[in-house]
């Protein structure tokens, strides 16, 4: 098939919807992509599959593949649903209050959905919701007093990207491993309590031994908005030539 992406095949989000098949029950994209996401909440990716879909559907599964190639187009799918829900905000005033509103935003989305920060920085998000999001950024980065080219916005995003997706992972991953032993995060803490002492008594780690003993647990919500007010101030504030 002849395509402006030579032998690929045509992106999902331009091949038109099926025709309508006289079935009982009636199908989409959007329709699979929403079941698809309440599967993997519940489940997570690895207990995603195109037969759970289909029996949640009430269809046989061989009738998705008329909706979507493959594994990967389905998480495509997936991803911009939830991209659509971190877009869909209204308007704010000035270019540091839309930056850090798309980034909450953003990490609402991946504690509603934690198999979204599975995906993140892991492949291209080049869905139609995806891509305004990140048009929303990049615009409003541009505006900022530090950014004068498009090398400077690039290093500003580039800051940004990395902050947000480190920051989140390194949260469901401790709400994970919370989550695996059965208790909450104070208990999963106070678990492992004996070997880090253990560990810390040696002498070998004075600055790590000092931010357990001396430091409180951090609120993540909290943290997660200093340290982006940190990031957004610095990569995008004004800078002397150098």
């Amino acid at each position: 098939m002849d395509t402006p992406y030579g032998s690929a095949p045509v992106p999902v989000w331009e091949r038109p919807e099926p025709r309508p098949r006289a079935a009982p029950v009636p199908l989409s994209r959007a329709k699979i992509a929403a079941t698809a996401i309440r599967i993997a909440d519940e489940h997570g990716l690895d207990g995603l599959s195109v037969r759970k879909i289909a029996k949640e559907l009430g269809v046989g599964p061989m009738r998705l593949y008329d909706y979507v190639l493959n594994r990967s187009e389905l998480l495509d799918l997936m991803v911009d649903a939830v991209y659509a829900e971190i877009g869909a905000s209204g308007e704010h005033s000035g270019w540091r209050a839309t930056v850090l509103a798309i980034a909450h935003r953003t990490r609402d989305a991946a504690l509603d959905h934690e198999w979204f920060v599975d995906l993140l920085g892991a492949r291209p998000q080049l869905g139609p919701h995806a891509l305004a999001v990140g048009e929303s950024t990049a615009a409003a980065l541009s505006q900022a007093p530090g950014v004068r080219d498009v090398d400077d916005l690039q290093r500003a995003l580039g800051a940004l990207n990395a902050f947000i997706v480190g920051a989140l992972r390194g949260e469901i991953t401790e709400r994970r491993a919370a989550r695996a032993t059965g208790a909450d995060l104070s208990a999963w803490q106070a678990a492992v309590g004996p070997y880090l002492t253990r560990m810390l008594e040696t002498g070998r780690y004075p600055t790590v031994a000092r931010l357990v003993v001396d430091g409180a647990h951090l609120n993540a919500e909290e943290t997660f908005r200093h340290n982006l007010t940190t990031i957004v101030d610095g990569v995008a504030g004004p800078r002397a030539d150098g």
